[in-house]
């Protein structure tokens, strides 16, 4: 995979999924600049990659502090080259009880955080000619969930945005794509896997018979950000284990 020396930013970096992702990218020679509201939660990470890591506090859903990130990443490391817009919470309940600000938050973080990497990242990629962005969604943007309606409703939209930002990036030599997991080991989904009757109700539903490793989502996203993934733009990639709906 060809993303060594290149510069990436992994908002929701400093833990479960992000975290999987951001090992992936160093593992495979870049710079990665883990992007977080806590610094302490970042700690392996940043252990693990040395120079080549970097912690910078971001709130997703404040569109300053995207672009603050993505200046602090040209500042560290001298360039911007990949961005991973994985930041996400969940807002678990019936539709009924789900407040209104619950619903706010999860579009905030979800939807806007994702609107906020793309918006910041898209001219300095296209001012330089080349540049990857992959989001990232969720089997559940496919696969109505009783009491997740927030969840499902958002990553349903960022795969739509990836797709009209894929279209509108092409012709600087930018590709956007999404990446969406199934059930992994890390992550928010990974207390499904922990939770045994959650468990034995999605198991006839994955053909592989158990739960995503994070690396492997990790690697079908240093993929997407390499050179070899040139030709793949505005594409939703599950990596889910065959899961059936």
């Amino acid at each position: 995979m060809t993303v060594k020396d290149k510069v990436a930013v992994v908002t929701g970096g400093a833990k479960g999924l992000g975290e999987a992702i951001a090992e992936t990218l160093l593992a495979e020679g870049a710079r990665v600049v883990v992007a977080g509201r806590e610094a302490a939660a970042a700690g392996s990470i940043l252990e693990l990659g040395g120079e080549r890591a970097h912690f910078h506090p971001v709130d997703v859903r404040d569109a300053d502090s995207v672009a603050a990130l993505m200046a602090a990443a040209r500042e560290r490391f001298g360039g911007l080259d990949i961005v991973v817009a994985n930041a996400a919470v969940n807002a678990p309940g019936p539709v009924e009880r789900l407040t209104p600000a619950q619903w706010a938050d999860a579009l905030a973080v979800n939807l806007s955080g994702v609107y906020h990497c793309v918006h910041a990242a898209a001219p300095l990629l296209r001012a330089q000619g080349w540049g990857r962005i992959v989001t990232v969604s969720s089997a559940l943007s496919q696969r109505p969930m009783a009491g997740a309606s927030a969840y499902c409703a958002t990553k349903a939209a960022v795969e739509a945005l990836t797709r009209v930002a894929a279209l509108e990036l092409a012709d600087a030599g930018v590709t956007v794509n999404c990446v969406s997991p199934g059930i992994t080991d890390r992550g928010m989904s990974r207390a499904l896997a922990a939770d045994e009757r959650m468990w034995n109700m999605f198991l006839p539903k994955l053909a592989a018979g158990r739960p995503g490793r994070g690396e492997e989502i990790g690697r079908v996203v240093a993929f997407l950000a390499g050179e070899e993934a040139s030709y793949v733009n505005g594409t939703v990639v599950e990596v889910n284990g065959g899961m059936r709906h």
